[in-house]
């Protein structure tokens, strides 16, 4: 857990030294994680790269969020806007504090950190270079579209997922596309959770475009 003056609880782990370029994963928790939830997906990953994991600031129930919402699946967009901005001031701000470049940060987020890493993209793209966006819904349809033209986002879904249905994955993979961001959308049979087959996917995913 960080003490430093970044309004975010948070866990920063630098690049390693001999990964020249190395960019920073953007970890974002699934709801009722924490900021260290993900942090054993950077070297699967990304092998070296600096890794950024805040906690959510949203309790629901106790439990730690990145935005609120009114029911399942159905979200607070005002919260959605502000807690965005919120985010990506302290990704702008974490970048000078820790010296990492901010053109080269990468998010990783797993359903509601999914949700909110697609809302970056749609609301502030400046912040990311690209997304791996595991088991998201769309967060909110901006007006007009952002230019998501050269950021890459990797969606991956469940086939068998409960909580975000097919449709819904599709949804968001066709508007980020309409945005002009290169979208692949990964299916698996499983359901909301994270598999390994994923993790692989994504790895290779970063790799192949140099991250």
């Amino acid at each position: 857990m960080s003490s430093t003056p970044l309004d975010y609880v948070h866990r920063f782990v630098p690049a390693h030294a001999a990964a020249k370029d190395a960019p920073t994963l953007l970890l974002l928790h699934g709801t009722g994680g924490d900021e260290n939830d993900l942090l054993q997906l950077g070297p699967l990953l990304a092998p070296g790269a600096a890794l950024l994991s805040p906690r959510g600031k949203v309790l629901e129930q106790g439990m730690a969020r990145f935005f609120r919402r009114l029911a399942q699946g159905v979200f607070d967009e005002e919260d959605i806007k502000r807690r965005s901005g919120e985010l990506a001031s302290f990704v702008a701000r974490a970048a000078t504090f820790y010296d990492f470049d901010a053109a080269r940060v990468i998010a990783v987020g797993f359903s509601n950190g999914a949700n909110i890493a697609a809302s970056l993209l749609l609301l502030h793209p400046d912040t990311l270079a690209g997304a791996v966006l595991f088991h998201a819904m769309t967060p909110l349809a901006p007006q007009p579209l952002p230019d998501l033209r050269g950021r890459p986002a990797l969606l991956t879904a469940g086939r068998a997922d409960p909580l975000v249905p097919g449709a819904e994955s599709e949804r968001l993979a066709k508007l980020l596309e309409r945005a002009g961001a290169e979208v692949t959308l990964a299916w698996q049979p499983g359901g909301h959770t994270l598999t390994q087959a994923e993790i692989a996917t994504a790895a290779v995913w970063l790799r192949e475009r140099g991250w």
